[in-house]
């Protein structure tokens, strides 16, 4: 059996969140030294927590909402800065 804790909605939101830090160069891959920038990637996560609000909608706790209205906000934010080189 493993040792790791039951996923629920928030970890894996925040799971993805991670993985779109990866593709805009926020953090390295793991196994990598050096982070790499992949904008398409990131875009396309971004819109994979999007759609996943979307169908949540009115099924989510008022924290788990919470989570989910900061997160793309924070990604959202980094997209825009990574996308004009600021």
């Amino acid at each position: 059996m493993s040792n790791t804790p039951p996923v629920n909605f928030s970890q894996f939101i925040v799971s993805l969140a991670s993985s779109a830090l990866v593709h805009l160069g926020e953090i390295a891959e793991p196994g990598s030294t050096e982070p790499k920038v992949d904008l398409t990637l990131a875009r396309h996560t971004i819109d994979l927590i999007t759609m996943l609000q979307a169908k949540t909608a009115g099924n989510l706790d008022s924290e788990e909402s919470r989570l989910v209205e900061a997160v793309l906000g924070d990604l959202r934010t980094k997209l825009l800065t990574a996308s004009t080189g600021d």
